[in-house]
């Protein structure tokens, strides 16, 4: 299999290749956590490091799949991709029946629109970096664009919104807020120092998105704020926690 990756995608897919015993090949970019690059090969993957960001590396991976004849699993545009992280907001349902909204981290919208799809009835908010801002601009434009995403959340930048989850998101009615660094960095601490949850940046923008009050919930409503991810370097991790 083939796929492009931050590093979060890259080491689930690793992970369960080397289980099933298939040879994956992940495709990631030069500037790319170094922990989750090593995490990513820890796993017995091979990777990819010739593009240079983010807004190449869907040309360096399709490059490849057509060199390789590898199949592909993309992070957020496929129907299977986005049933799988849906069963995040089956558990969700699961664990808090009355819950009223579900705030989401949003990459390139996969995680979203699977959440939106099973649990139909729920308000669902997403949550972008302003420096990483794909579905924001997608829903601005009515189809997916390009954006040059810079964010420390590097776990949410996607250069484009998925087709597939622009649909379901606009079926759902579903709309995005921008977070500042500084909020989110904020918000990791948070979750650090209060609820002991070893996050890394793209896992806290949902918490920063409530806590600068961007998230229109009413008194006495359930919210689910949905925290993805620990894949942090531990510099970068001491780094934003030493900031006040």
């Amino acid at each position: 299999m083939i796929a492009a990756s931050a590093g979060n995608h890259a080491q689930a897919l690793a992970y369960c290749s080397a289980l099933e015993g298939i040879d994956a090949l992940l495709v990631m970019w030069r500037t790319a956590s170094e922990a989750k690059i090593a995490a990513t090969r820890g796993y017995g993957a091979e990777i990819d490091l010739e593009a240079w960001g983010p807004a190449e590396v869907f040309e360096r991976l399709e490059e490849l799949r057509l060199e390789t004849g590898r199949t592909l699993v993309h992070p957020f545009d496929s129907a299977n991709t986005i049933a799988g992280q849906g069963t995040v907001g089956l558990e969700i349902g699961e664990d808090v029946p009355d819950v009223d909204v579900v705030v989401v981290p949003v990459g390139g919208g996969g995680l979203i629109s699977g959440i939106a799809t099973a649990l139909p009835g729920v308000r669902v908010v997403g949550v972008e970096p302003v420096l990483s801002n794909c579905l924001t601009a997608a829903l601005e434009a009515g189809r997916p664009v390009p954006v040059t995403p810079t964010s420390i959340a590097d776990g949410l930048n996607a250069p484009f919104a998925g087709a597939l989850p622009l649909e379901i998101v606009q079926e759902h009615g579903i709309t995005t807020v921008l977070v500042e660094e500084d909020e989110i960095e904020s918000a990791m601490r948070l979750l650090y120092e209060r609820a002991k949850l070893a996050c890394e940046p793209a896992g806290a923008a949902a918490v920063a998105a409530l806590l600068s009050g961007k998230i229109p919930a009413q008194e006495g409503e359930t919210v689910v704020c949905v925290v993805t991810g620990g894949n942090v370097s531990t510099d970068t991790a001491a780094a934003i926690l030493a900031r006040q």
